[in-house]
């Protein structure tokens, strides 16, 4: 068959070489029928010798591809209607509500009720007391903060907080504690809670902390200070963190007179509104005295703080290509010059490769297997890469990335945080 379409081909080929098919004004028609003709032999060809390939049955067998081991990223179809949701809301609410925000260093009102009217609290809370979850998903969560992080970090941050408090309350807390706190996420004027983890010491360690908890015949009682604390003076309860017998452990305060706060501006966050508080023997409940993972806790804050700052690197990434693209110079766009291209192509490499470690390390806490390396090496890359790609972000639109004309210095200011906080959110 070879033999007889490679004649044929060889004939058509002299015939077209010829001047006679000129005058007779059949070259069109001759071109058309080569072109069909061989394509129709090769495909021929390609079938016959699929068809009559000889088998070798001492070749490894192939597995269907649905029978492979693979990490499968696929959502189910709750988790893409949530993402669908969130994302329309930070796309139409946080993103055009982010500068004023940020220029006022407040949480507007408006957000506020708006936040709480998607609903997000009631996926932190079981059933039972008020709720719509019947099994906590530590992805699902990863996926609102990312999500929430691309319309603006500092807003989402202040979402994400009375959510977070409610995940930790619904994971490690005590019956007790979870009765008496947890319906209240739930009404119609929910509970401020918010964590305070953080303290003003060179190069911090979670594990090593000043504050300090000891019990009494009445209770607990805690002493010490904390820093960054989100929206501080406006809550209700906080989850705070003090070492006990020699060891951290975490602590629910409610709102007390011995509390002082002091603002405390920070470079970025400036819509978290964050404090300083000051604990002078206020009273406190422990979380929980029986099973509980102070490692896994700052792990999953951790995961949230990493989920954020993806969600806000890929709005940088946008923003970049867009303006590359529009921002004309020297008679062509920017992103023609490769500097540029490789430098929002690295963004894009990283942005990739931070998504997948938070990601992973979601999917294994979910499945209750041990996920403390996938979260340190998660916080690790995002720290480094999130800042870098915040300056990038700045780099690229130039001197008017400095101002606040652009959107970029506000990202780049919160991404920091990535590398600063210690837990304050939980996945």
């Amino acid at each position: 068959m070879n033999k007889a379409q490679g004649f044929g081909l060889n004939l058509l080929t002299r015939f077209a070489a010829s001047d006679l098919i000129d005058q007779l004004k059949m070259r069109k028609l001759l071109e058309k029928t080569l072109y069909h003709g061989s394509k129709s032999g090769f495909k021929l060809l390609d079938s016959a010798s699929r068809q009559f390939k000889p088998a070798s049955g001492t070749g490894k067998q192939r597995l269907p591809a649905a029978a492979k081991n693979l990490f499968d990223l696929s959502l189910t179809e709750e988790q893409q209607m949530m993402r669908d949701t969130v994302q329309r809301f930070a796309a139409d609410v946080l993103r055009p509500a982010a500068h004023h925000a940020d220029d006022q260093a407040s949480y507007p009102a408006e957000i506020a009720t708006q936040a709480q009217e998607l609903g997000l609290l009631f996926y932190a809370l079981p059933e039972s007391y008020g709720g719509v979850a019947s099994e906590q998903s530590v992805v699902s969560n990863v996926l609102i903060a990312e999500d929430l992080g691309h319309g603006d970090f500092s807003l989402a941050a202040n979402i994400l907080t009375p959510l977070s408090a409610a995940n930790a309350i619904t994971r490690w807390g005590t019956t007790e504690i979870q009765e008496k706190y947890l319906p209240a996420f739930a009404e119609e004027t929910p509970l401020r809670a918010t964590f305070a983890i953080l303290e003003a010491t060179p190069a911090f360690n979670p594990n090593e902390l000043k504050t300090q908890a000891r019990q009494t015949e009445q209770g607990y009682l805690i002493t010490g200070e904390k820093t960054l604390v989100i929206l501080g003076e406006q809550a209700d309860i906080f989850l705070v963190a003090a070492m006990l017998n020699g060891k951290p452990n975490i602590f629910v305060v409610e709102k007390h007179d011995s509390i002082s706060v002091r603002q405390n501006p920070a470079m970025g966050l400036k819509a978290c509104q964050t404090v300083n508080l000051k604990f002078g023997n206020t009273p406190a409940t422990l979380l929980n005295d029986d099973d509980f993972d102070y490692q896994a806790f700052l792990d999953l804050g951790a995961l949230s703080w990493c989920a954020l700052a993806v969600g806000t690197c890929q709005a940088v990434k946008e923003y970049c290509i867009n303006y590359a693209n529009e921002r004309i110079a020297f008679g062509e766009p920017i992103s023609h010059r490769q500097s540029v291209a490789f430098m929002i192509a690295d963004m894009a490499i990283e942005i990739d490769a931070m998504r997948m470690l938070v990601w992973n390390a979601a999917s294994l806490a979910e499945a209750g297997k041990p996920f403390h390396r996938e979260a340190y090496l998660a916080r690790l890359l995002c720290s480094e890469k999130s800042m870098k790609i915040g300056n990038d972000g700045v780099q690229i639109i130039g001197g008017h990335g400095y101002t606040k004309e652009h959107p970029v210095e506000r990202w780049y200011r919160d991404l920091r945080a990535t590398a600063i906080m210690h837990s304050g959110l939980h996945a």
